[in-house]
């Protein structure tokens, strides 16, 4: 992790000392595990930390991560860390009888080793992953929409329930979000990089969702790399708010309605990955076996650092930085755990 890479705020002053992060931390937690699964209709499952390797359940991100893989001798196998479990959860929802407008969510867990290290990123993962299932006459833009809007609710009921309770941190995320294409974003701010059009975007309107990540834009490039077998490029999308304390972007959740055989075929044709209709998982989904779904992924340390307002993830987390990061975020009032 480059020195360069990482803001630390002028003046920095953490508002909860190391114990009182720790309350607040669960307190966070435990607050929006509720209101995500009373606005989306989720019951709590568990869930797996590795799958088997060539099972084709694993999330590829942006197909250059290596995920950590193992050997289990008694099982003759090999298994790998997940990076997050977003094929997995359709399996679940089919598994588990769930019906229309009812789904899962879970704790996930998980290491991704080839993460660039800054203060959002660290090689430990953890987040609500969630899913639920569709009718296909729900399968549109208006559910994307009404979904994103919900989690925005049950984000703005934790925040506000922490401050009632931590009376020293003041509410600041927007409930009011902006619908914003990739395309739009990139005609909007045509001269700068996609970090740089998010924070724009996020400066601007306070709470963003970005649409249509994945597919290449006018200019030849997609606005970010995402899987090609689970979300649905035209129906996906990130949320962002905009975070002063560090003078940026943050990227809460990662969401989308998923692939269905058209989709999923068409966008591993774009992606030189048609191989993988061979998988198990793959065949499931071209036969028709497996529900409708919208889906996504809430980062719990990230939604913690930004509600305790804190200028690093370590500072909600423990995780491995490099001795240079700990003295330097130290020497400026941040404590990583």
């Amino acid at each position: 992790m480059s020195l360069l890479e990482t803001t630390f705020p002028n003046a920095y002053h953490p508002k909860l000392n190391i114990l009182q992060t720790e309350i607040a931390i669960k307190f966070v937690k435990d607050t929006f595990e509720q209101k995500l699964s009373e606005r989306l209709h989720l019951t709590r499952v568990s869930a797996p930390l590795f799958v088997r390797k060539n099972s084709g359940i694993n999330d590829d991100l942006n197909g250059t991560e290596r995920p950590v893989s193992f050997d289990i001798p008694e099982i003759k196998e090999e298994a790998e860390i997940v990076h997050s479990l977003a094929k997995w959860k359709r399996l679940a929802l089919k598994r588990y009888h769930f019906g229309p407008n009812t789904g899962l969510y879970t704790d996930m867990n998980a290491i991704r080793r080839d993460e660039k290290l800054d203060n959002l990123h660290s090689i430990y993962v953890d987040q609500w992953d969630w899913e639920k299932i569709l009718t296909p006459e729900m399968r549109n833009e208006e559910t994307l929409r009404h979904t994103v809007r919900r989690v925005m609710r049950a984000i703005k009921e934790t925040e506000e329930a922490l401050q009632e309770e931590n009376p020293e941190i003041e509410p600041f995320i927007s409930e009011t979000v902006t619908f914003l294409t990739a395309e739009e974003l990139l005609q909007r701010y045509p001269t700068l990089s996609p970090r740089e059009r998010e924070d724009a975007a996020a400066k601007e309107f306070k709470t963003v969702f970005l649409m249509g990540i994945g597919a290449p834009l006018s200019d030849g490039r997609p606005h970010d790399g995402r899987a090609p077998d689970y979300d649905d490029w035209s129906l996906n999308g990130d949320i962002l708010i905009w975070y002063p304390l560090l003078n940026r972007a943050v990227e809460l959740s990662s969401m989308g309605i998923r692939v269905n055989p058209e989709s999923l075929k068409r966008q591993l044709a774009a992606a030189d990955c048609e191989d993988r209709l061979n998988l198990p998982y793959h065949q499931m989904l071209l036969n028709g076996e497996l529900p409708v779904t919208i889906g996504g992924g809430i980062g719990q340390s990230r939604l913690c650092m930004v509600m305790l307002q804190k200028a690093h993830i370590g500072e909600v987390q423990s995780s491995l930085w490099d001795f240079g990061m700990v003295e330097a975020c130290a020497q400026r009032g941040i404590t990583l755990l």
